[in-house]
């Protein structure tokens, strides 16, 4: 395949609304994990790893039901196959997303409490999200799902 028709196939609108859609429901476990775990007196960076993992889990599970209905085999073992792929890969992208938390909260580090919630800890947290799923997008859709393009 061409570097045109892939980087097409990864521009497709529908494709990366889907999944920037998805992003925002794994988003929602991610933080409300992260957030709980966190009050609850687990170590923030844990509390964050987990959420990922929990995020990661709920965003495979629909990615591969919608955004990436028409890619891959069927069945259990290439399910299983994809789910392990997609762990793997996203491996880049809890990086990137874990060195944008660290930086957030432990360097630039501001205080703000909303209702007794650590409000750095979620703003953090959404933001090595954003910057995360970036990698993410591209490195799911070249390797989990094979993205081909037209």
């Amino acid at each position: 395949m061409s570097g045109r028709s892939r980087l097409r196939a990864l521009a497709s609108a529908g494709r990366l609304g889907r999944f920037a859609s998805v992003g925002v429901v794994g988003a929602g476990f991610d933080v409300t994990t992260a957030t709980v775990l966190q009050e609850l007196g687990v170590y923030p960076e844990l509390a964050v790893f987990v959420g990922i993992e929990v995020a990661i889990v709920v965003m495979f599970l629909l990615n591969d039901n919608w955004t990436f209905a028409e890619e891959g085999a069927r069945g259990l073992p290439a399910t299983l196959r994809r789910l392990v792929t997609s762990n793997l890969v996203r491996g880049g992208g809890i990086v990137v997303q874990l060195a944008t938390f660290r930086f957030l909260y432990r360097v630039v580090a501001l205080e703000a409490q909303v209702a007794g919630v650590d409000a750095w800890f979620v703003v953090s947290k959404v933001g090595g999200i954003g910057v995360g799923m970036v990698v993410n997008y591209v490195a799911e859709s070249l390797f989990t799902w094979r993205v081909a393009g037209e």
